[in-house]
């Protein structure tokens, strides 16, 4: 009860239409027959799946940029990060199904003549390593990163910059054969996960709603940190950074502690990303994927916790709708829609929402007490709603 209060309905709300969904959506598909009026077609469900991974993503950014003020532009290499780490996995339970018969090395490493399997792949064979290393080396990355970026007290356009710097960096290293990632092919051809076949319907089901699981539980835990007075602290290292280290605060562990659980966020977006798309290449290192994750954040309205989210689910599925539409123009739609949420709503649809709400409410509330000292009433202010 007391956790419930702490978190406040919003979070719960979310939550519980976040959870519906990960049931709802595997029954329409599964349960209902193909006339039905509410059945789901198999091709949704793995693409509903991956917006709720995007949606995960842009929560994870929202973390640092929503209530820590950290604009990061690299937030896609964490996310890609985990994806090649689930990739690892599934290759390695390909075994001697691949094209060239080899129970060990993936079929890249055949054609290109590998003798073994190098010693970075050791241990991907089995699925709790991986997960590991989904959580592990995105974390460890934005740790060692942002150790050196926060004590360095490197701040505003210079920090987005060395972060875009760090992703275009991963992009130019996983583009080479000699990495022992596929190069420019990637990682593709996927067979199974857990012993399940990843094709099949039920298994496609069961990946979406881990994913709204997962979302669920970033909701949750996002909730609990900016609520606490973690959260009050990153809340002042974003408006008042020097008045934090004034009064004896550190902000640099402050940003380094969000940054890291940030990226571990990512990495698990990432790897519940790859098996419902079926690939994973370097081009998910691409800036130009960072910058996306911005832009939804942005439509949304940071530092709302549904806002990201929503501006993820929406702009994703305007994204699916118009590459259809005018494939050749969806860049100058999606640069469009950014300035135009800069100029016309820079706290994005929820923020624009929650601004005017309490506007309206402390306008009610100054006519409630004007007319209390008046005498026209007996002075009582309307109810606060809950929020």
């Amino acid at each position: 009860m007391i956790i419930a209060r702490f978190l406040g309905p919003r979070v719960w709300i979310l939550v519980g239409l976040i959870l519906a969904a990960a049931v709802l959506v595997p029954l329409a598909n599964l349960a209902l027959p193909p006339g039905h009026p509410l059945h789901m077609p198999s091709y949704l469900v793995p693409l509903f799946g991956k917006y709720v991974t995007y949606a995960l993503l842009a929560l994870a950014l929202d973390l640092v940029w929503g209530y820590v003020g950290i604009l990061s532009l690299g937030h896609g290499a964490f996310f890609a990060l985990g994806g090649y780490a689930m990739g690892m996995y599934l290759m390695r339970q390909i075994g001697s199904r691949g094209v060239y018969g080899n129970p060990i090395l993936p079929d890249f490493m055949v054609f290109l003549n590998w003798k073994a399997l190098p010693w970075y792949w050791s241990g991907f064979d089995a699925f709790w390593f991986a997960a590991l290393m989904v959580m592990l080396v995105p974390g460890l990355l934005a740790f060692v990163f942002g150790f050196f970026a926060f004590r360095s007290r490197v701040t505003g356009v210079y920090l987005s910059i060395i972060t875009q710097a760090m992703t275009y960096a991963l992009l130019l290293a996983f583009f080479r054969n000699d990495m022992g990632f596929g190069g420019n092919n990637g990682l593709t051809d996927f067979k199974d996960i857990l012993g399940f076949p990843i094709q099949a319907a039920a298994t496609r089901a069961g990946l979406f709603s881990a994913s709204c699981i997962a979302l669920a539980i970033g909701v949750l835990l996002v909730g609990w940190i900016t609520r606490s007075k973690l959260g009050k602290l990153m809340i002042a290292v974003r408006d008042a950074e020097s008045r934090t280290r004034f009064i004896g605060w550190r902000p640099e562990d402050v940003k380094l502690f969000a940054f890291t659980v940030s990226a571990v966020m990512a990495g698990i977006a990432g790897a519940l990303y790859v098996p419902q798309v079926g690939i994973i290449n370097p081009s998910e290192f691409a800036p130009v994927n960072s910058i996306e994750v911005v832009v939804w954040a942005a439509v949304g309205g940071r530092g709302t916790l549904i806002g990201p989210i929503l501006g993820a689910l929406l702009v994703n599925y305007g994204k699916t709708v118009f590459t259809a539409i005018a494939p050749d123009s969806w860049l100058f739609v999606l640069g469009g829609l950014f300035v135009f949420v800069t100029l016309v709503l820079p706290r994005g649809i929820v923020g624009t929402i929650d601004h005017g709400w309490d506007a309206w409410r402390a306008r009610r509330r100054s006519a409630a007490k004007e007319k209390g000292e008046s005498g026209d009433g007996d002075g009582s202010i309307l109810p606060h709603p809950a929020e």
